[in-house]
């Protein structure tokens, strides 16, 4: 009988770290049957800052790097620069990407750096206890705001692909999720995009995936995706936000 799915080759076969319910291994996959999709596990490397993305080299079965807090596109433009000839990913939660590392983010998008960013955005830092981060929505609770986001104390939710969209740098900015299966399949779709424009020399390009983190968010996992698709998607649209491909 023909085998018409399995484990993608850039996967390792390894028990998972993560919490019950975690997004993390749904977009570790993708980006695992992409790289096979496109035949580049030997020239790929990937870049795994601090936060629950550190842990990707533990199931990815390619080259990944360990980079400081909020310092993983830093680490991506060197090594995209060193090794032109290597395909570059940088895999970002949102503490990561938006906090500390905004300014590397913004600059890097604004240079044109040819590489790929996976960018899960849970809404709070999950590695560290549950604090609230800069996606964190408008009355959700954390550890840090247990009466929930407070916009006259911390500002409001970054929308990350808004926000980078008028830099001329950027090729490719896409919004996906996890909360269906029809969502996923388009998020997958996106990367495709966005790894075919890095793959083209057109410059820099970041995929967003809002995802569930059940654990910080005090709720059971069919909880927690219920909450995605009711709350966090009305304010995080879905969509391509920018695709040099499509303006020319």
């Amino acid at each position: 009988m023909e085998k018409v799915f399995a484990m993608p080759e850039a996967m390792k076969d390894a028990e998972t770290f993560y919490c019950p319910g975690c997004g993390h291994g749904v977009a570790h996959r993708i980006v695992a049957e992409l790289v096979d999709e496109f035949g580049l596990r030997d020239r790929t490397i990937g870049i795994a800052p601090v936060g629950c993305s550190v842990f990707a080299d533990l199931y990815w079965n390619f080259d990944v790097i360990s980079a400081a807090h909020g310092r993983a596109a830093a680490v991506a433009t060197g090594m995209s620069r060193a090794k032109p000839d290597c395909f570059v990913i940088s895999y970002q939660g949102d503490g990561d990407l938006v906090a500390i590392g905004a300014a590397e983010t913004v600059h890097a998008a604004n240079r044109g750096e040819n590489f790929v960013t996976v960018f899960i955005n849970n809404a709070i830092y999950g590695m560290t206890g549950g604090q609230m981060a800069p996606t964190t929505l408008i009355g959700q609770p954390s550890t840090t705001c247990q009466l929930g986001r407070d916009p006259a104390i911390a500002g409001y939710p970054i929308r990350v692909c808004e926000l980078l969209q008028t830099l001329g740098g950027v090729a490719y900015l896409a919004r996906g999720s996890e909360d269906s299966p029809k969502n996923v399949m388009a998020t997958k779709k996106h990367l495709r995009k966005a790894f075919q424009l890095a793959l083209d020399k057109k410059g820099y390009s970041l995929v967003e995936i809002v995802s569930p983190c059940p654990t910080n968010w005090g709720m059971n996992p069919p909880e927690a995706m219920k909450w995605l698709k009711s709350e966090m998607l009305d304010y995080y649209e879905l969509g391509v936000f920018k695709d040099i491909t499509a303006e020319s």
